[in-house]
């Protein structure tokens, strides 16, 4: 099996064409894969694949590490349009993607004949506490929420953006457990699907520094649905402007949450290596 290695600030995928390529055990596959000792070593596997829809061009599945399938993945989708333009599986500069979050559009940005960022239109965010989901609670916007962890009160908001997003704000990012906090969170049993983990720490009305714990995945170096989840809620709490500069340990996002209820995210894509799978 063929493939290819990417990374979206240091969010890393393995990349398999799905047009050429007949796989099964998907699961198991992406454990074995994205084992870093034993694999290639990635944040997930990812399959490009013909839509199932007619309104898409291409549909696009991705496994995290522990074999589970989440719905979207910000900066696999950045990877995914970069990858479909340069292997020449299509020559539009903006891509339909049909994912298990809905339709996502990664526009190609180009510095000459280059691809150097992908602009995506994540949608619409979803607020109301049964779109997370969440228990015990029913709003249509989840913010300054108490939730309780080994008896100590965190302050949450959340935030879907076709996968759950649980969002802390802290004194310092940097210093904050997130290994420790993050898979308690992830797995409270008041998020009945579990939930990515943010913990925000807010710079200024234009700048925040985000770190993360992903569901079925755990510390990673970026998380693009996380860096527009990140931005929604500190909109909604009143602490930034619209526009974002997201600061993650890999690298930097630009979030917008539009007068069109859309968020659009602008960030990298690189490739790695190509190589052959043999297992």
């Amino acid at each position: 099996m063929n493939f290819t290695k990417m990374h979206g600030l240091g969010n890393d995928f393995v990349l398999v064409n799905g047009f050429e390529e007949d796989i099964n055990d998907l699961n198991e596959l992406a454990q074995q894969i994205c084992d870093r000792h034993f694999g290639v070593g990635a944040d997930g596997l990812v399959l490009i694949l013909p839509s199932e829809i007619e309104e898409a061009d291409f549909r696009m599945r991705i496994f995290n590490p522990d074999g589970s399938e989440p719905e979207m993945c910000g900066n696999a989708i950045r990877c995914f349009g970069k990858y479909v333009y340069e292997n020449s599986l299509t020559d539009k500069n903006k891509i339909k993607v049909e994912t298990l979050a809905g339709i996502i559009i990664p526009e190609l940005i180009f510095e000459g004949d280059e691809v150097e960022a992908v602009k995506v239109d994540m949608g619409e965010p979803r607020l109301h506490s049964d779109d997370i989901p969440i228990t015990g609670v029913d709003k249509d916007k989840v913010v300054k929420e108490k939730l309780d962890i080994d008896g100590e009160e965190y302050e949450i908001t959340t935030v879907s953006m076709g996968n759950p997003h649980c969002m802390v704000f802290v004194d310092d990012a940097d210093e904050f457990p997130v290994a420790e906090i993050g898979p308690k969170i992830e797995e409270h049993p008041r998020f009945p699907a579990k939930t990515n983990v943010e913990f925000i720490e807010v710079v200024n009305s234009a700048e925040i520094k985000m770190r993360v714990w992903e569901r079925g995945a755990g510390v990673t170096l970026a998380c693009g649905t996380g860096a527009c989840g990140s931005t929604v809620a500190s909109i909604l709490n009143e602490l930034t402007d619209n526009k974002v500069e997201v600061h993650l340990l890999g690298g930097d996002l630009t979030i917008e949450w539009a007068k069109n209820n859309h968020v659009y995210m602008t960030g990298p894509a690189e490739e790695v290596f190509i190589g052959e799978w043999r297992k």
